[in-house]
């Protein structure tokens, strides 16, 4: 990701009929970018409990973008490809066409710049 932007995971997010013993999804999310070598930070929570595992995409002068439903045994490929295309928009804005459906379909929010 372009060292302007940034991805903030919540690693206490639970999928929607997860096993309260097994480890939070958001966790396991976070592993596994870090595991394709995705730089980002962690956050305990972000308030989107109901929308599964939520993520913020955010830089300086860019839109802000939370993104919740993703899994991480489904979604990865996706996410990687939004991190990329947000880091590669000079503005954070990335075509609603052109994101992948998950991303499309479980926008909880996109936020203006505060220079907006």
């Amino acid at each position: 990701m372009a060292e302007e932007t940034g991805l903030v995971v919540c690693t206490t997010c639970r999928l929607p009929g997860a096993d309260p013993a097994a480890p939070r999804d958001g966790a396991r999310l976070s592993a596994a970018l870090s595991a394709h070598g995705v730089a980002h930070l962690q956050q305990e929570c972000l308030s989107a409990c109901a929308n599964g595992c939520a993520v913020v995409l955010r830089g300086p002068g860019r839109w802000t973008y939370v993104q919740g439903g993703l899994d991480p045994d489904l979604h990865l490929e996706d996410l990687i490809g939004m991190i990329r295309a947000y880091a590669a928009a000079p503005d954070g804005v990335v075509p609603w066409r052109t994101r992948p459906e998950v991303i499309r379909k479980n926008t909880i929010a996109r936020i203006p710049p505060m220079e907006a």
